[in-house]
């Protein structure tokens, strides 16, 4: 083989070394922005502490202008701020928190993430404190670098 085609040849070998190499990493290696699971985390832990304020607004400062809710204690789904604020104005007094039993993290892009499982509220009402079983999807948007929730779903686990 000539000088030319040899080096032809190692160049196209390495080529496609460094292209194979590309198609096999780790999507995370390529794209340093993604956010953690733990960072997803964080985000229910906000969420549940934000409850802990007694407060509907700053609850419903964690979601985005027009994210839907489909609440755990309600028949109406919330499609705006007002809707979210009037849901947690009215699940507010029952001093509810939330532990989370189960939990899977997809991490979409860096800017999208969802959280979903089960967990354990526990309310305080005037007969005392109740707990109740749920499931949830938590979906995560990045908007204006921070992490909003635009979408809610929690339901009463139905086997209870």
């Amino acid at each position: 083989m000539n000088t030319a085609a040899t080096r032809f040849t190692a160049a196209t070998l390495a080529a496609l070394a460094l292209s194979g190499t590309a198609a096999c990493s780790d999507p995370a290696d390529e794209d340093l922005n993604l956010p953690t699971t733990d960072e997803i985390a964080a985000l229910f832990t906000e969420w549940n502490d934000a409850l802990a304020t007694g407060n509907p607004e700053t609850v419903a400062a964690l979601y985005a202008p027009d994210a839907v809710l489909i609440p755990t204690v309600s028949n109406v789904v919330r499609t705006d701020h007002a809707g979210i604020v009037d849901y947690f104005t009215g699940f507010l007094p029952s001093k509810p928190s939330a532990v989370i039993e189960q939990s899977v993290i997809d991490i979409l892009d860096a800017d999208n993430a969802i959280d979903t499982g089960t967990y354990r509220f526990t309310l305080h009402n005037d007969g005392g404190t109740e707990t109740v079983d749920a499931r949830y999807t938590f979906v995560y948007q990045k908007q204006d670098d921070q992490w909003l929730i635009v979408n809610h779903h929690s339901s009463e686990m139905p086997e209870h």
